[in-house]
């Protein structure tokens, strides 16, 4: 049985990359663009008529930011997941992206291959940031988080058990359930009932908050 084509929306300013763009997805069997869109209005409307489940979501959309619809959006289209697309290095945004609900980050000069991928990453239900993104917006989340409290994770933390740390260590390096399993040769249930075990003692409710969590308190060490 052929599996449906990942439903993307796309959202740029720029008519030409838009094109582009569309080309490039609709040259991947599985994938296809359900809609175009230049505009916060335009976008919004185009996400609550097509629900994709992927969007592409520009940073800089000439008079107005894509951080700035970008919760609107997924409130919009409530299964869709969100990968920016952005020439600009500027760790704060990309921290604001992420922490706004973005589960991926792709720098426009990368490879077309990139961009592919980190769509299928997305779409899994995987977190997709650069090596230098990743390290840049840990890096301001980890400021921005020691200035603001002396540190109340030591507690959840401790309460890990070295089973549990380890399989938050290979959450971090991107393995799914089944990876875990083989990696540690225990079944997929025991790395489900771990993961919410896990998930429940540090308050957190995924596997994305889980990776920034693990970076930010130093349970995992970002990719370089």
């Amino acid at each position: 049985m052929l599996k449906e084509p990942i439903k993307i929306l796309l959202v740029d300013d720029h008519v030409i990359v838009r094109a582009g763009l569309r080309m490039l997805i609709e040259n991947h069997s599985g994938m296809a663009v359900v809609g175009e869109a230049g505009s916060r209005r335009d976008a919004l409307s185009i996400a609550a008529r097509e629900q994709p489940e992927i969007i592409l979501l520009d940073l800089d959309m000439g008079d107005e930011s894509g951080l700035d619809f970008l919760r609107e959006l997924l409130a919009t289209a409530s299964g869709a997941r969100i990968v920016m697309l952005t020439g600009v290095r500027d760790p704060e945004a990309h921290r604001r992206a992420v922490l706004l609900g973005a589960m991926g980050l792709v720098l426009k000069d990368k490879a077309a291959e990139v961009l592919i991928k980190a769509i299928e990453t997305v779409h899994s239900g995987e977190v997709w940031l650069d090596g230098s993104l990743t390290a840049s917006v840990i890096t301001e989340i980890s400021s921005v988080d020691k200035s603001r409290r002396p540190d109340p994770e030591a507690e959840k933390i401790r309460s890990l058990t070295g089973r549990e740390r380890e399989i938050v260590g290979l959450v971090c390096e991107g393995l799914k359930n089944k990876h875990i399993a083989d990696r540690l040769f225990i079944s997929e249930a025991t790395v489900r009932n771990h993961l919410t075990s896990i998930l429940s003692k540090l308050e957190l409710s995924d596997r994305f908050e889980l990776a920034l969590y693990a970076y930010r308190n130093h349970l995992a060490k970002p990719p370089s």
